[in-house]
Order: structure tokens, then sequence, then C-alpha cells
């Protein structure tokens, strides 16, 4: 029989142990997208962009065709990341541009977290790739989009059949977190969910508001 330890599972993330790679979140990508409304998805990919940032995750941001033909990333994106340059591809699986590996063999990490639009194609031809080369790689559903909940859906399932871990942008963040007592990041986690959590930010605004409540007590 096993013996149980109060310490976490080596398949969940923190901080320090993977590189999140945020894809396409761009107008012209957007435009088409009806897996999810246009307010999720810019909520989702802001709570993520805001989790990586604020819990100092090792970030590439990477655009097709900005200037001539998709248009600028969400700035809920790049806000979170003030002054970081964007990686612009011609090509659509990011995987095959060099600028955009070149910084994932930089950073070093062998763990990566994907996001982005479209799911059957920007999404999963690097998460694909990376699973092939040796990468251990988690996917944040909720943060991808696509043509229809059909194309969305199949990506999904064909990136779970090649080995990659399904998550949620909230499940992202209390993953980070973890622990209410971890007092250094308790208001960085919980003011990210009250911005762009919907109903649960609502639920910790009036918890606050009314009695005080604080998770960690």
């Amino acid at each position: 029989m096993p013996n149980a330890t109060p310490t976490p599972g080596k398949l969940l993330l923190s901080p320090k142990d993977h590189t999140l790679i945020m894809i396409d979140f761009q107008s012209q990508m957007a435009f088409a997208t009806h897996s999810i409304d246009a307010v999720s998805l810019r909520n989702n990919a802001a709570l993520v962009a805001h989790a990586a940032a604020g819990f100092g995750v090792s970030t590439i941001l990477t655009t097709v065709a900005e200037k001539s033909f998709s248009g600028p990333m969400f700035e809920e994106i790049t806000e979170a990341f003030p002054g970081q340059e964007l990686l612009d591809r011609t090509s659509m699986n990011t995987w095959e541009d060099a600028n955009v590996v070149r910084q994932v063999n930089a950073i070093g990490k062998n763990r990566l977290v994907f996001a982005g639009l479209w799911t059957s194609v920007c999404i999963v031809g690097p998460t694909l790739s990376a699973i092939d080369q040796g990468f251990e790689v988690y996917v944040i559903t909720d943060a991808c989009g696509d043509v229809s909940p059909e194309a969305h859906e199949r990506a999904v399932e064909r990136m779970m059949q090649a080995g990659a871990r399904p998550m949620t942008s909230l499940q992202y963040l209390l993953e980070l977190q973890r622990d209410w007592a971890r007092s250094e990041t308790y208001d960085l986690t919980t003011g990210i969910a009250k911005r762009f959590a919907g109903a649960y930010g609502l639920g910790i605004i009036y918890a606050k508001t009314m009695f005080g409540g604080s998770e960690g007590h």
C-alpha cells in the first residue's frame, strides 16, 4: 500500500516549472471563432496572461501576420506583459518558426502550456510537434477557440490522444496559487479572479465586501 504524504503530485503545475505559449489572440482570428463567445474568450485569455505574469511564469507571446492580416494581439494579454516582444510568424504551426523554437530552447523547460486561436490549427500544430520531440504538454482549452464547436472538440480530442493534458483558465490560476495560506500571492490571485473570473470573482467581491471573508483563514 502506498504511503500518503502532504505533498503535491508531480503532474501539477507550479510557476517555475513550465513555459506558457500564447498564440494568435488576434482580431482576425477571433472574428471567425464560434466555439466560445468573444467575451468569455477575452476574459479567459486575460486571466491566463495575468496569472502567468503575476506568478513570474516564463511566457512566449506569438502572432501570425500581425501587421499585414491578423491584427494586434488582445490588449488584455499585452497589458500583462508590458514591453515584451511579440514573435510574429508566417507559419500556421508555431513550432515551425525558428524564432519561437529558439526562445523555447533558451528558456529551457520541458513542460509547456499552450493557449490560443484556432484550436485545430494553431494549437494542434505546436502541441503535436512538441509532444513528438519529447516535451510534456498542457492545453488551456477554454482559452482556445475555433470556427465551430466540433472543430474545437475534435482538436482537443486529438491532442489528448497524443498525450496532451487539458485544463481550464481558472484551474490554471488556482493551480499556481494552490494554497490560500501563501500570503505573498493571495491578493494577486484573488485580484485576478475578481477581475476576470466571472461569477466566482463576484463571489470573492461579495465575501470581502460584506464580511471581510478570506480563504486563508
